[in-house]
This record gives structure tokens, C-alpha cells and sequence, in this order.
């Protein structure tokens, strides 16, 4: 188990900023294009956030051009290059599946103050 654990370990990130569930943030992620790579930003509220360890995952999501998108990234990726937080929220879930059918103002997560 030890030697799992120190393999992995060398792998996790350790610049990642505190966030959880309900909080709106901006992903950098490296996109290849041919041969040359640049990097794009999602930006979009926290749905949920799985496992833990080197294979956690979380799921952001967004309205773009009316249509709801929504993007699984792997936390310690080579290809997330960063994690802004823009605002926390506040919510009561460790999920927010039920924000799918929301739209409009019924879409919007409290702030925390």
C-alpha cells in the first residue's frame, strides 16, 4: 500500500486552490491544435466532485449560447494547467444534478458573504 501511494504521490498536484461543490470557477486547460498547444479557459460552477486521491475527478458546468455544457476534468492532470476560484457558493448538496433542469434566475447559486 505504501508503495502505491509514493508512486502516486509524485504525480499530485499540490497548487490546487480549496474549492467544493457550488463554487464558480475558471479552468485552464491545454488544448492541441496540430502541432502547436494552447491554452483555453472554462469557466462555470462546481456540479460535483468524485472519488479523492490522484483519480479525483469534478464536473463543471456552464450555459453557453443557451445550451448547458458540461465538462469532467481529472483534478491532478497534466492537462489542467491551473484552477481559479471566482466566487464561492453556498449550497446544501454534495451533488447539484437538479440544476440541469433549472434555467434563468431559478440557475443561480447563493453567494457566500
Amino acid at each position: 500500500m505504501d508503495l502505491i501511494k509514493s508512486i502516486t504521490q509524485e504525480y499530485e498536484k499540490t497548487d490546487i486552490p480549496a474549492f467544493s461543490v457550488g463554487d464558480t470557477v475558471r479552468v485552464h486547460i491545454k488544448i492541441k491544435e496540430g502541432n502547436r498547444e494552447r491554452i483555453q479557459i472554462f469557466e462555470g460552477f462546481v456540479l460535483k466532485k468524485q472519488n479523492g486521491g490522484i483519480s479525483e475527478t469534478f464536473t463543471v458546468r456552464r450555459i453557453a449560447s443557451g445550451v448547458g455544457v458540461e465538462k469532467t476534468f481529472m483534478l491532478h492532470s497534466p492537462l489542467v494547467e491551473k484552477i481559479e476560484l471566482v466566487r464561492k457558493g453556498e449550497v446544501r448538496r454534495a451533488k447539484l444534478n437538479y440544476m440541469r433542469a433549472r434555467t434563468g434566475k431559478a440557475a443561480r447559486i447563493k453567494t457566500e458573504e
